[in-house]
């Protein structure tokens, strides 16, 4: 395996992206290996690392589907509703109560 190219962190040549970089130009990596590195130097501790993706290798970001998106509020829906009373929260519960405010409050205000 031969070794990536390491740059160091903003010296990045043109042509390269970050996966955050390729999604604000609506491209994805699309399969292709990390061709680079971003290492930015810290004290006593380890550098942080950026991978970096070709850009002439890179694909569009697939399209939502009718389907991704019925999904996407089925799953939203499923995380709003309360697994106790069976009612929408209008938030997503949180997974430290396991239920909406009023059901996990309702012990306290019985004793």
């Amino acid at each position: 395996m031969a070794a990536l190219p390491v740059f160091r962190w903003r010296l990045a040549p043109d042509g390269y992206a970050t996966r955050r970089q390729l999604r604000a130009l609506g491209l994805r990596p699309g399969g292709q290996d990390v061709a680079a590195q971003l290492e930015r130097p810290r004290r006593r501790r380890a550098p942080l690392v950026a991978y970096l993706y070709r850009l002439d290798l890179a694909r569009p970001v697939r399209p939502m589907t009718d389907a991704k998106w019925a999904a996407l509020a089925k799953a939203n829906t499923a995380r709003r509703t309360c697994p106790q009373c069976r009612r929408d929260a209008g938030y997503v519960i949180p997974p430290t109560l396991g239920t909406c405010v009023p059901c996990a409050d309702a012990p306290a205000r019985a004793a």
